[in-house]
């Protein structure tokens, strides 16, 4: 299944996932939250990611972990 939010390119950040049209890792959100920090923080830090792009990207990996545990 391709994400509709996150990219792999080669040529972007070294095939670091990233959200799709910026150079932000999705490591970055994952990093913030397991920290103890809000979307809003995250949101705040990295601007070009908008809310509705975390929000799809939370939303993926949900519907990818619960198929995963059938």
């Amino acid at each position: 299944m391709k994400s509709s939010v996150v990219s792999v390119d080669p040529e972007t950040m070294s095939g670091t996932p990233v959200f799709q049209g910026t150079r932000v890792p999705i490591q970055n959100l994952l990093d913030y939250i397991e920290g103890g920090s809000t979307v809003d923080e995250f949101l705040e830090d990295f601007p070009s990611v908008s809310r509705d792009m975390v929000v799809a990207y939370l939303e993926e990996s949900r519907r990818l972990f619960l198929a995963e545990a059938v």
